[in-house]
């Protein structure tokens, strides 16, 4: 069970506390709870929201509670289920614990857990797929409904209820605004000194609305400290926990070679003078391959030290930053591993000086993305011959992740890049297929497809023109003939795009069929 499991893990309780030694915080205000305490002021068919992005800035100790709860009002025959609104993946405290204990009924706006995937793909959870840059706004707009309580995971409050985060943000600027009722996670595992590390921003709502003054990277344009109503902090949860992250595991030769495609594409483009001298601000999401990107960028001699504007930074980044490679970075959370967090905090003044962290609407946000020029980078799980990509969805039913930020970046960057190994297990998939099986940034938005075979450049390139583009690129040497099969079958008749609407599937139906693309026949 998990109530078992999370007691484990998590530590909370006055006496355990003392022992502890946890340090003084700057409040005496509020009323201070267990997080079991905390969670019984949660009422079934409640919309929480929580803080954070990634695990850092999630909360974990109310959360967990709140399963153990819904899991013995189920045992008690009681309804129990809530909706839960976050600032991106969280933990196994958050969407793990409350899917296995069948506790969610709402949820957004992107997930990465086992559980939670089972349920959406199951039909328990109703699941909403949203561009991280736009939940704010709908939430302050009133389109989404009302949020109940917010649950924030702090390194210190005060009386004035001026909360100091850790390394995630998220939404939690919008959803503290707008919950009737916030309970705070005060959390003595992390130090307080990071901050001023934070830029704490909200755009005004219109017709009020103004520009965003961001011009660089480094600009800062709010507060280093969230503010609260501090009427609205109805319960403080004294708790001790790591996040535990632990680094990505080493590069395979498929995502070092697609690094290195990407390296040689933005080498060649700052040769001929399609990037500017200086260099632009790179995006780059997160995992194995967004890590061996940055790896092949950090030994591209002809490649000038840059600054990032991205959603989330991991260990990758510090490393560019400890060699001056990366001279700036501006992000909505960070990724970082257990050990990379230490080192960070041992020198904070330095880093201090080269990361900002901001409300993901910010750091998503289309007018600064299209201003700054950002060169953006981001992963498919699958691509047509067409140019669509497909981010989130298996097979064109079954939810993966979300589409988080990738589509804001892309749709909005100096030059949009996807990029994706350009098969999978073993090769029974080839990334690249007649059609996407799901479409969430389309042809328009899609200007270069790189996969470990090479580089696919479809800037001013027709639909037939960017289909044999990425054929002879990006697909895999044995499904090439496949996919110049599939499109010679639309040679001679009147069409703008060549689209068998007969075979557009038969990739994804022959996998469906027989386990492997390959045996594909469009007879």
């Amino acid at each position: 069970m998990f109530c078992t499991y999370a007691k484990i893990i998590y530590i909370c309780g006055a006496k355990i506390l003392k022992k502890l030694k946890l340090r003084k915080f700057s409040t005496m205000k509020y009323t201070k709870m267990t997080a079991q305490e905390a969670a019984m002021l949660i009422e079934n068919g409640n919309t929480i929201s929580v803080s954070g992005f990634t695990n850092h800035g999630t909360p974990r100790v109310v959360t967990g509670a709140l399963a153990e709860r819904a899991e013995a009002e189920h045992a008690a025959g009681h309804e129990f289920k809530v909706s839960l609104f976050t600032g991106a993946l969280t933990n196994e405290f958050v969407d793990e614990a409350l899917a296995k204990a069948h506790a969610l009924d709402r949820r957004m706006p992107f997930q990465g857990s086992p559980a939670m995937r089972a349920g959406i793909n199951g039909g328990e959870i109703n699941y909403f797929d949203m561009h991280l840059s736009v939940v704010g706004q709908y939430v302050r707009y009133g389109f989404l409904g009302k949020i109940d309580f917010c649950i924030i995971e702090a390194l210190d409050i005060n009386d004035d209820g001026e909360i100091v985060l850790s390394g995630g943000i998220g939404c939690v600027d919008t959803y503290a605004q707008v919950a009737d009722k916030i309970i705070v996670e005060l959390n003595s595992a992390y130090d307080a000194r990071i901050k001023g590390m934070h830029d704490i921003y909200t755009p005004a709502t219109p017709p009020h609305r103004r520009e965003i003054p961001i011009y660089e990277p480094q600009d800062r344009i709010g507060s280093p400290v969230l503010k609260v109503d501090p009427k609205k902090v109805v319960a403080v949860v004294d708790c001790y926990y790591k996040y535990g992250v632990k680094p990505f595991s080493p590069v395979d030769d498929v995502t070092a070679q697609l690094g290195k495609n990407v390296a040689k594409f933005l080498t060649r483009e700052l040769r001929e003078g399609r990037i500017p001298a200086e260099f632009l601000p790179l995006q780059s999401g997160v995992g194995n391959v967004s890590n061996a990107i940055l790896r092949e960028l950090q030994n591209a001699d002809e490649i000038p030290p840059f600054k990032i504007y991205t959603e989330v930074l991991q260990d990758q980044v510090i490393e560019l930053i400890d060699q001056g490679r990366c001279t700036y970075a501006s992000s909505g959370a960070l990724a970082l591993s257990e050990d990379v967090y230490e080192k960070v905090m041992e020198n904070i003044e330095f880093y201090k000086q080269h990361i900002v962290l901001r409300p993901y609407e910010i750091s998503n946000h289309p007018e600064v993305v299209r201003r700054l020029g950002i060169v953006a980078i981001n992963t498919a799980l699958e691509a047509d011959i067409f140019g669509n990509v497909n981010s989130t969805h298996v097979m064109g039913t079954k939810m993966m992740n979300g589409v988080g930020g990738a589509a804001d970046f892309a749709r909005n960057a100096y030059i949009s890049i996807f990029i994706c190994p350009s098969v999978a297990k073993g090769g029974a998939i080839s990334a690249i297929v007649p059609y996407v099986s799901h479409v969430d940034s389309s042809e328009h938005s899609v200007m270069v497809i790189i996969t470990e075979q090479g580089i696919a450049d479809l800037r001013g390139k027709s639909p037939r023109q960017r289909a044999e583009c990425i054929i002879e690129n990006c697909a895999h040497p044995s499904y090439r003939p496949l996919l110049r099969e599939y499109l010679k079958q639309m040679d001679g008749q009147a069409a703008h795009t060549p689209i068998s609407l007969q075979h557009a599937f038969s990739f994804h139906k022959e996998f469906m069929k027989s386990g492997d693309m390959h045996n594909t026949s469009f007879e």
